[in-house]
């Protein structure tokens, strides 16, 4: 009867864990799967998919944790103080830690641009491109996006194990092909057919610039003026209404037409310049203005640091403080 019993635990612990290696996902199945996504994120904010890629990797122990499993948060990303929505709590580098909760992948992916794009610690990275990945990896295990002295490394590796890297070269007109066959009743958030790659990347608001390239500054998204351009075209094009081009900007709401390669920010300009950017001497012909849009920082915020009234100007070869306020003479 024993050995009956001892045969029958041991042919349920086999069946349990061939189960279990059948459903565990692969790092290229994963990579598969949810690439479009990195490539999608790297379009709306200019974090390398590759990054976005190695991290999920990464986090997620390529989508077969728990954390990912039972809450879709492929990133590790805790709670903190202004987080508003879903929680579920994991033992982490503390007993029971609050970690966020999504309903779907994508919004885990959606969530971790918006995370390093409103955090300040992060804000300097968005200067070095999105095809530097080696540069994003070294420069999120400084700002201490995880504890692990090897962070950076192991990020490194498995984008260049994985030739990530390539991904960080797709143009948004080419996502398309980076979607994976879908089968029928799957749960990607590209949908269940094939057929509907169209409709999905049309959804995505890729980048629908067209032909202006999108940068990053200060961590917000900005494009250069071009011929022809009104601000109201602008904001026609850049799905926006006019006043939000012309109050993001600082400009006088009769404001009609930006002068050529002006810089224009399509959302609200930070209250300082990114770190490492204390102070800033003003060149001849440079207003207060061109100050402020140079760095992604309010207008009314720059006067105020440096004591100045409003719509006074700086003189040429005048030291503005762009983080901490002007000590008083």
């Amino acid at each position: 009867m024993k050995q009956i019993l001892f045969i029958s635990i041991t042919a349920l612990l086999l069946v349990t864990l061939f189960a279990n290696s059948q459903t565990r996902m692969s790092r290229s199945e994963y990579i598969d799967q949810h690439k479009a996504l990195a490539i999608k994120e790297m379009h709306r904010s200019g974090i390398p998919a590759s990054i976005t890629m190695a991290q999920g990797c990464l986090e997620s122990g390529n989508g077969n944790s728990r954390l990912s499993r039972r809450s879709n948060n492929h990133f590790g990303i805790k709670c903190r103080n202004d987080w508003k929505g879903a929680r579920v709590y994991h033992n982490d580098d503390a007993l029971n830690e609050c970690f966020r909760k999504y309903r779907t992948v994508e919004e885990s992916y959606i969530d971790h641009t918006d995370f390093l794009m409103q955090n300040g610690r992060y804000s300097f990275l968005f200067q070095l491109g999105h095809t530097n990945y080696k540069a994003w990896a070294r420069g999120l295990k400084k700002a201490g996006y995880a504890t692990d002295p090897k962070y950076a490394n192991r990020l490194i590796k498995i984008i260049e194990d994985e030739k990530l890297y390539l991904l960080d070269e797709v143009k948004p007109e080419e996502l398309a092909q980076y979607i994976p066959d879908i089968k029928k009743d799957d749960k990607s958030p590209f949908g269940n057919a094939r057929e509907k790659v169209i409709e999905t990347f049309d959804n995505l608001k890729i980048n629908p610039y067209d032909n202006r390239e999108v940068m990053v500054v200060n961590g917000l998204e900005a494009i250069h003026a071009m011929p022809g351009d009104t601000y109201e075209s602008i904001a026609r094009e850049m799905d926006m209404k006019r006043w939000e081009v012309i109050h993001y900007n600082d400009l006088p709401k009769e404001a009609v037409q930006p002068e050529k390669n002006e810089l224009i920010y399509l959302q609200r300009k930070r209250y300082n310049a990114p770190k490492g950017n204390e102070k800033h001497r003003v060149k001849a012909g440079q207003s207060m203005r061109d100050v402020a849009q140079k760095y992604g920082m309010k207008l009314n915020r720059l006067y105020r640091l440096n004591r100045m009234d409003k719509e006074q100007e700086a003189r040429s070869g005048q030291v503005l403080y762009l983080r901490k306020k002007k000590p008083r003479e």
